[in-house]
């Protein structure tokens, strides 16, 4: 199986990708992830929606499993497989920021681990580091500000349908915090410059 990034935007296919998806013949997404790449799919490929992402360790050998963004980063990387890399929101993000990578802790709270995630969050806060958040739909900025509550000078960017037409970066600080006007977004806490 190849575990394929696709980009977390239209035109971010890489060129290796795009190369292992034109020789596919058996491929399975989720409906965005088969959308940013419908281009490149050849027409005799099969393709299939993901229903159930527990079955995916039992996908055959054939298969290409697209990730949107980058596998590695909160993707389908822990699936078995060769992984081809692709361009992640937080890449994306922190280069629309000017934000080196080297500096910058990213966190993940989807859904899963949200009360630990929050601790570690709050943690490095105090320690002036620079945080990107990979959050859900459901993750509340204003719980998140309320926590942060000492540190009213530390920033929060939204960047918001990163890499899409729409895209839009939404700046504000732990006294007034930014609001979303989408479900797809990454978060970054930055130190007061």
């Amino acid at each position: 199986m190849k575990i394929v990034g696709v980009g977390c935007g239209p035109n971010l296919l890489t060129c290796q990708a795009k190369m292992v998806i034109k020789s596919a013949t058996l491929i399975f997404g989720s409906e965005r992830a088969i959308a940013l790449v419908q281009d490149s799919i050849p027409p005799e490929c099969e393709v299939k929606t993901i229903e159930d992402y527990r079955a995916l360790k039992s996908l055959p050998d054939e298969t290409v499993l697209l990730s949107t963004g980058d596998p590695m980063l909160s993707g389908l990387g822990y699936l078995p497989g060769e992984v081809i890399p692709g361009i992640s929101s937080v890449q994306l993000g922190a280069a629309r920021l000017h934000i080196p990578l080297t500096n910058l802790l990213v966190l993940t709270a989807h859904g899963r681990g949200y009360d630990e995630t929050m601790h570690t969050v709050c943690d490095e806060v105090k320690r002036d580091r620079s945080l990107c958040l990979i959050t859900d739909p459901e993750f509340n900025i204003g719980n998140l500000a309320d926590r942060l509550n000492p540190y009213p000078d530390y920033r929060l960017v939204i960047c918001q349908d990163i890499g899409y037409p729409e895209e839009k970066i939404i700046k504000g600080t732990v006294d007034s915090p930014p609001h979303a006007t989408s479900g797809m977004y990454i978060l970054f806490l930055l130190p007061s410059v």
